[in-house]
């Protein structure tokens, strides 16, 4: 199995949802290497801060779906989530190579192979560790390669205060007027759900100077039809 060639895609940049998580488990170094042997111009991931403040990568903030354990993310230490291993998307053995990564190890790799990070800070986080997570990435040198997404407006707001400069997009599932008011008000671009995009809802940004990324397409009708809307990226599991 590979990924389905989106081969007409024009100006729109592809984003590798979870690394390539419809052909490798999301979110882990494999997905993340897949996604950047192939031409995606990024590699998305979510970033959760552990119990004892450091940083791992998942998107749940329980584990049972993903490697069939009882565990939240959030209130788990972080040698303990990092010792899970996990079976891969077909379900069979427990794999070593399938674990939760690292901030560091998720941008090596995509320094590695030139890739943008596309950054979801999970959940709620404190200023503090908004601001050390961003220095993280400075002081692997990714910092101008790095795009900061999240539905907590705050989140955005407290990397704001320490990179004013820092690529952004706010997660929305639906998009109104007062959203893109603090968007332009903040210079922040969009993250959207799908379904929710209007041909009428992308002018509309647009008009305001708001980059559109969407999320998740995962069939080439679909990707045509945001490409006809006139979308800027596109965030997939297995187009490319």
């Amino acid at each position: 199995m590979d990924t389905i060639k989106f081969n007409d895609k024009g100006s729109i940049k592809m984003v590798a949802h979870r690394g390539v998580s419809g052909l490798e488990k999301e979110n882990t170094c494999p997905a993340f290497e897949l996604a950047g042997k192939k031409s995606y111009y990024g590699i998305e991931t979510d970033v959760h801060v552990t119990k004892d403040g450091k940083f791992i990568l998942a998107h749940d903030s329980d584990l049972r779906r993903l490697a069939d354990v009882d565990m939240m993310v959030e209130e788990s230490n972080f040698d303990d989530l990092r010792a899970l291993r996990m079976k891969g998307i077909d379900g069979g053995k427990v794999r070593d190579d399938l674990f939760l990564p690292t901030l560091e190890e998720y941008i090596g790799i995509c320094k590695k192979y030139d890739k943008q990070a596309i950054l979801e800070l999970k959940n709620s986080i404190f200023r503090e560790k908004v601001w050390e997570i961003a220095d993280i990435t400075k002081e692997l040198g990714w910092m101008d390669r790095v795009t900061f997404i999240a539905f907590s407006r705050q989140d955005l707001l407290y990397l704001r205060e320490r990179y004013p400069e820092a690529n952004a997009q706010l997660l929305i599932g639906y998009c109104t007027e007062d959203d893109i008011k603090f968007m332009v008000d903040n210079r922040f671009d969009t993250d959207l759900y799908n379904e929710c995009l209007t041909k009428e809802k992308v002018k509309r940004l647009h008009e305001a100077g708001i980059k559109v990324n969407v999320w998740t397409v995962n069939t080439l009708e679909e990707a045509k039809k945001m490409q006809d809307f006139g979308v800027d990226m596109i965030t997939t599991n297995i187009l490319e």
